[in-house]
């Protein structure tokens, strides 16, 4: 993760950071998302915003945001819909059997897209940090979270943008 530079301000420890909710809603979110598809996946690629239970096998990719409000915009899918995405986003290149690396990359993409375009709409200065993909991350207050159900080629996705875990002892930025 890439560390920010002072921007000066300081919380006291009992200072609690602004809820997501405070600073983004679910309609932003789903724009921000539909969007990034249009450029990447493609204009034919429509995403339908209904909630649908992911598969048990999911894979995440997610980005930091670091700032005045902390935490992650993560993308979550099935396996299967993973493979579909990279394939999706690499079109005509993609190789007949893809790598771990490939689906990381084309995941981490979207992350990156939507991470970028949903910090840009947060209160800065901010710092994305770089994709990261494996096991979702623990979403941090339930309140802290803002988060979008969509299907895409009728299996299910979702964009959330939690907070962090919160660490005992810990102090926000």
């Amino acid at each position: 993760m890439t560390v920010p530079t002072d921007s000066g301000e300081r919380r006291r420890a009992g200072d609690r950071p602004p809820a997501i909710a405070e600073l983004i809603d679910e309609a932003t979110v789903q724009e921000i998302t539909e969007q990034a598809w249009l450029a990447l996946v493609g204009e034919d690629e429509v995403l339908v915003p209904l909630p649908a239970p992911l598969p048990a096998d999911t894979l995440s990719s997610w980005v930091e945001i670091v700032g005045p409000w902390t935490g992650s915009v993560v993308l979550t899918c099935g396996r299967d819909t993973a493979l579909a995405l990279t394939r999706a986003l690499l079109r005509e290149h993609a190789p007949e059997v893809l790598e771990e690396e490939d689906v990381d990359d084309a995941l981490g993409e979207l992350a990156n897209v939507v991470g970028g375009n949903v910090k840009a709409v947060l209160p800065g200065p901010s710092v994305l940090g770089l994709p990261e993909t494996g096991t979702t991350p623990p979403p941090g207050r339930e309140a802290d979270t803002c988060r979008v159900d969509v299907l895409w080629r009728g299996e299910p996705l979702t964009v959330s943008v939690q907070s962090h875990a919160e660490r005992e002892n810990e102090v926000p930025l």
